[in-house]
Order: structure tokens, then C-alpha cells, then sequence
């Protein structure tokens, strides 16, 4: 089904009542009455703090909890002269499709800039609102990206794959690509709400790598804002992976296709201003699971090796084996063979114009094998320490960019090669 807004009638109603705005403050839910006043409490105390004189509207984006979100949202108090607006979208489950219905609601109210806040963070502040929205209201920005303080073992889509794919392929040290909190401008909440990308993977966990893919390609003004320590409902990446990975991994994957002519000429990274937090603390810490990776990389090799031998190169493959053959305590997938493995995949998915789902599938296992590497190359380091890794390891992406760019012409070749027809003999 086609849905021409996210925004169902009474939510466009109430939007009509308001009119207009200067701030929205979009919050996107889904089952977390655990969470939700709480967040709602710190926006709104945000907003009376440092933007009293402002018109700002709380928007509640939820996609039909089945427990008392809605209710936790609807029965908060927010001060007199804040708005409040709870709705259910329509559209495609998933966190895009709520986010969608903020744009619609910013453009709608005409405000001066959109936040946009996770529903279960334990760890927000009322100054949250103000590193996110001032950027863009006293700064000029477009479009405002998070830096967290997190433990080494939170994010780790993000450090071993999001950023460093995005700081190789756009040259931006865009730190958290997809964070989840973020400030974005009207003109950008408008471009948004154009695209036609809605009933993609973008509608569901994709929408936040496709909005910082999306803003540097486009060329709006850029920068990321400290928002301290991240405390949210942190999850074992071997035990809740779900389909999160293979949606932002997909939306990845496709935004390279989409943006090639803009990444493939770019070498090297540069930093973007920085805002916000200043301070450094050591988050709480983050448990994980390291026999059961190993584990499930293990059995991926069982499952998958004869395929992994047809897609990577020798060496490669011979890196996969070897870390398939070490116990837990001397686990090792080394750096530079994952930055190979995943330029090849990359290459490989362009290639693919059937069966991509396979083949993410198959990137699964080998993902966790980096997890366990990392796990174990940084066990006796502080999260600040470990950040360090991070950033060599975002280096190596850069310095392998040309061979990506080669990988990625020659899996084409060898796949147009492979569609053409055998040509018949001729007639004698």
C-alpha cells in the first residue's frame, strides 16, 4: 500500500490547531512505557530552559505499542505553554516511518528546527535539547549528528562498520551515523519528506545512516554535537541482532549505489565542527557475550564457508579459516582482513541484483568475528582507551579505498560478463 503521509487525520488536525512553531522535538516509540515520561520530562525541561521564549511542540511518534506508551506519553504534564501531540503513524512499521511523520509535522507547524530524541535513553538531560537545537539556531547548521560517550562494547555496528564505511566513502568524520538523536533544519526536514524512499528499509531501521548519508551528499552544512554519556536498553550483539543489521547494512549497501559518482573520487576524511559536552566520564559498562560469538561465527563457517570461498579472495578466505581454527582465548580476525571482507562485500552486493539478502546473511558471522576480536584486542582498556582502536581501524578503511574502488569495477565486469548469452556457433 501507498500512504502519501505518515500523519493520520486527527494528528494532522491537532497540527492545524497549533499552526505554527519555532522547535519540534520529535520522539520516535515503540513499547517503551519504561522510558518514555522520562524523556518526555527532560525534553520539555530543556525547552522551558533554554528556549522559554520559543513556540515548542513535543511530538510523539509511536508505532502502535501494544503497552501503556501511548498512555505514559498522553497523561505527562508538559509546561502551559508547550505542545504536546501523541499519534500512531500510518505507514510501514518501523522507526523511518515514525521519523517521517515528524518531518511532516515540522513542515507543517513551519519551524525553525526538528530534533529528534530515542525513546529509551535513561541517560538524557534537559541540556541534550540545547547541544542538539543550538547548532542550528544560532549556528547556521543543517543537520546536527550525535557524539556519545559510550562503552567500548555499545555500538558496535557503528565502530566496526557505519563509521567507517561512511568516513572512507564521504571523507566526513561523522562519528555516530546513526545514533539516533540528531537536529536537522526546515529546509532538510522538507528535502526528507520528498524522497522517495519510504516504503524501503529506510521506513524501518535505515532511516538514520540514509538522513547522514542523505545531508552530506547533498552538501548541507554539517556538524555533531557531544551529548555526554549514553545510557539506553543496550543489547548483546549476539543475542539481539535482529533485523536492525541487515536493514542498516541493506540501506548502506544501497546508498553506495546510489551516491557512487559522490564517494568514489573522494581519499582520505576530514573532521566537522564539533559542539556540545565537554567533560569525559567512563559509561557503565556493557556485557558481551564473547564465547557466544565465537560460537555463532563458528557455526556461520559450517554454514557458509564454501560460499565465502567464492566471494572473497584467497588471502581473504585463508584469514576467515584461520580465525575459524582459534579457540576463544586466542580469538583473532585481523583488522585489515575485515577491512577487505567488507569492501568486498560491499562490491559483491552491487553486484548481486538477486539474493542480497543471502548475502547479508553470510556478512553475519563474519561481523561477529570482528565483535569477538575487538572484544579481546581492547579487554584491559577503558572506553576512552578503546576508542583509539577505533580510530586505527577507520584509517585502514581509508588507506584501502582505492582497492575498493577496484573491487567494486571488477565484481561489475565479472557480473555483466556472467548475465551476457554464449553466442552460438555459426552454421557450418
Amino acid at each position: 500500500m501507498h500512504y502519501d503521509t505518515a500523519l493520520r487525520g486527527y494528528t494532522a488536525k491537532r497540527i492545524e490547531e497549533i499552526d505554527s512553531a519555532d522547535i519540534l522535538v520529535g520522539i520516535p516509540c515503540y513499547n517503551n512505557e519504561a522510558t518514555i515520561a522520562h524523556v518526555i520530562q527532560m525534553v520539555s525541561h530543556g525547552l522551558a530552559r533554554h528556549y522559554g521564549s520559543r513556540r515548542s511542540v513535543v511530538f510523539v511518534a509511536d508505532g502502535g505499542s501494544t503497552d501503556d506508551t501511548r498512555e505514559a506519553a498522553k497523561e505527562f504534564q508538559l509546561k502551559p505553554w508547550q505542545e504536546k501531540i501523541v499519534s500512531i503513524y500510518r505507514g510501514p512499521a518501523g522507526k523511518g516511518t515514525a521519523l517521517r511523520s515528524v518531518f511532516e509535522a515540522a513542515c507543517r507547524l513551519n519551524v525553525q528546527v526538528c530534533a529528534m530524541v530515542d525513546s529509551d535513553l535513561r541517560s538524557i538531560t534537559p541540556d541534550w535539547v540545547k547541544y542538539l537545537i543550538d547548532p542550528v539556531l544560532e549556528g547556521g547548521f543543517q543537520f546536527v549528528a550525535p557524539v556519545y560517550l559510550r562503552h567500548k562494547y555499545d555500538g558496535t555496528i557503528t565502530n566496526n562498520i557505519v563509521y567507517n564505511l561512511t568516513r572512507a566513502l564521504y571523507g566526513k568524520r561523522i562519528r555516530q551515523p546513526i545514533g539516533g538523536d540528531f537536529a536537522i533544519s526546515r529546509e532538510v526536514a522538507r528535502f526528507y519528506i520528498d524522497q522517495d524512499v519510504w516504503l524501503t528499509d529506510v521506513a524501518r531501521f535505515g532511516i538514520d545512516i540514509w538522513m547522514t548519508t542523505t545531508a552530506v551528499t547533498q552538501g548541507f552544512r554539517i556538524c555533531q554535537s557531544n551529548l555526554g554519556v549514553k545510557i539506553h536498553d543496550v543489547k548483546d550483539p549476539g543475542q539481539h541482532l535482529g533485523p536492525m543489521f541487515r536493514q542498516v547494512l541493506s540501506a548502506l549497501f544501497s546508498l553506495m549505489e546510489r551516491y557512487e559518482s559522490h564517494w568514489r573520487s573522494v581519499r582520505g576524511s576530514e573532521p566537522v565542527p564539533t559542539f556540545g559536552f565537554a567533560g569525559s566520564i567512563e559509561p557503565e559498562p556493557v556485557k558481551v557475550n564473547l564465547d557466544l560469538l565465537v560460537d555463532l561465527f563458528k557455526t556461520g563457517y559450517q554454514q557458509f564457508s564454501p560460499l565465502w570461498r567464492e566471494v572473497f579472495d584467497p588471502e581473504s578466505f585463508q584469514q576467515i579459516t584461520a580465525a575459524a581454527c582459534r579457540t576463544v582465548q586466542d580469538f583473532h580476525l585481523p583488522t585489515e582482513a575485515w577491512v577487505r571482507i567488507l569492501y568486498e562485500i560491499a562490491a559483491t552486493f552491487r553486484s548481486w541484483s538477486v539474493n542480497r539478502g543471502k548475502l547479508l546473511d553470510m556478512l553475519t558471522p563474519l561481523y561477529f568475528a570482528r565483535v569477538a576480536s575487538f572484544v579481546r584486542e581492547s579487554g584491559n582498556l577503558s572506553s576512552e582507551e578503546a576508542e583509539a582502536l577505533v580510530e586505527e581501524q577507520a584509517l585502514l578503511f581509508e588507506a584501502q579505498k582505492d582497492e575498493l574502488v577496484r573491487l567494486w569495477d571488477a565484481k561489475a565486469v565479472a557480473a555483466k560478463k556472467d548475465l551476457e548469452p554464449e553466442s552460438c556457433p555459426s552454421p557450418a
